[in-house]
């Protein structure tokens, strides 16, 4: 007597489901399994260079950049030198943007006030990322009594909002108007919540099961701290510093607007939006230029921000 056939019956209109079974277990077992595994910010290059809202808030960007450190490159004309006979001349050859109030040049004004209001929130992303990463670094590491008083020190300073502290701070200290102070005064008001997001991600990394094991190797608090913690906690501090860069113009451009930010010898979109407020009604376009070239710039940076969120976040990364 033959042994029965130990194959499963196909049924009719079934072989479809089947062939393709096969093929997927083919595709799993042709895998090369002494392959090396692709690291999480190789993986979120990957993801990002196929991600349209990365490559056009990329570019967008790069030109910000260009126009805020080579202005010259895109026009000639002095964005200070005023004539009063041009007052409110609309566009002509050479002046895209037409002129404002005092006659000078909108174009010229709009491309150099590029750099202050690029500089101010580059510069305090960075002084941010630095004072708020070392504080929320130590306060999520070491714990303990440490962690209670800088976590009342951040409250402190967290419930204070963060243009009104610099309105307050700049009005209290009149003595000289320049970048570096604005810079400071946002500094001073804005670290706390990269300091909270570090010291979250540097909780949850300290609590791994690789800094255990470093320690149980005899590793000390700072050398896992500095090459273990930090590095894995990266990721939400470069989102989180994205998104703060736009919040740093648009604080710029307000207090340049209330006229106790940037001095007026010192062009900023910011400072152009106040002047041309009066010509609303006579010359928009006056106004929607340097408020077009601020919101172009913000949403630039906020949707490189979610880019890099999602590319960096394994739940919503599109496999």
């Amino acid at each position: 007597m033959s042994e029965p056939s130990m194959s499963p019956t196909v049924l009719p209109g079934q072989e479809r489901y089947v062939d393709t079974a096969h093929e997927e277990i083919a595709a799993i077992d042709s895998v090369d399994d002494s392959a090396p595994p692709t690291s999480m910010w190789r993986d979120a290059w990957q993801s990002l260079r196929k991600n349209p809202l990365f490559i056009v808030s990329a570019v967008l960007i790069v030109l910000i950049l260009v126009v805020a450190l080579f202005p010259d490159l895109f026009t000639h004309e002095d964005p200070k030198y005023c004539v009063l006979t041009n007052a409110q001349t609309g566009p002509g050859p050479g002046h895209w943007f037409g002129f404002d109030q005092q006659g000078c040049d909108v174009f010229a004004r709009v491309i150099h006030g590029a750099r202050a209001s690029v500089t101010v929130g580059v510069v305090t992303t960075l002084i941010v990322m630095l004072l708020g990463g070392v504080i929320g670094a130590f306060a999520g590491f070491y714990g303990g009594w440490l962690d209670a008083v800088l976590a009342r020190i951040t409250d402190i300073f967290f419930a204070v909002p963060l243009v009104l502290g610099a309105i307050v701070l700049l009005n209290t200290f009149k003595t000289s108007e320049t970048v570096w102070k604005v810079i400071l005064a946002l500094a001073l008001f804005g670290w706390t919540q990269q300091a909270r997001i570090t010291r979250g991600a540097v909780l949850e990394a300290r609590n791994s099961e690789f800094i255990t094991a470093s320690t149980a190797l005899g590793a000390s608090g700072r050398y896992n701290l500095l090459r273990h913690a930090l590095p894995n906690a990266l990721a939400p501090i470069i989102v989180n510093a994205t998104v703060s860069l736009g919040t740093f113009i648009v604080a710029e451009a307000t207090l340049s607007y209330l006229g106790i930010g940037l001095p007026p010898s010192i062009v900023s979109w910011g400072g152009d939006i106040s002047s041309a407020q009066v010509l609303l009604r006579v010359r928009p376009q006056v106004l929607f230029f340097p408020a077009g070239a601020l919101a172009v710039t913000v949403l630039s940076f906020i949707l490189l921000g979610d880019a890099v969120r999602e590319a960096l976040d394994p739940t919503s990364r599109k496999r």
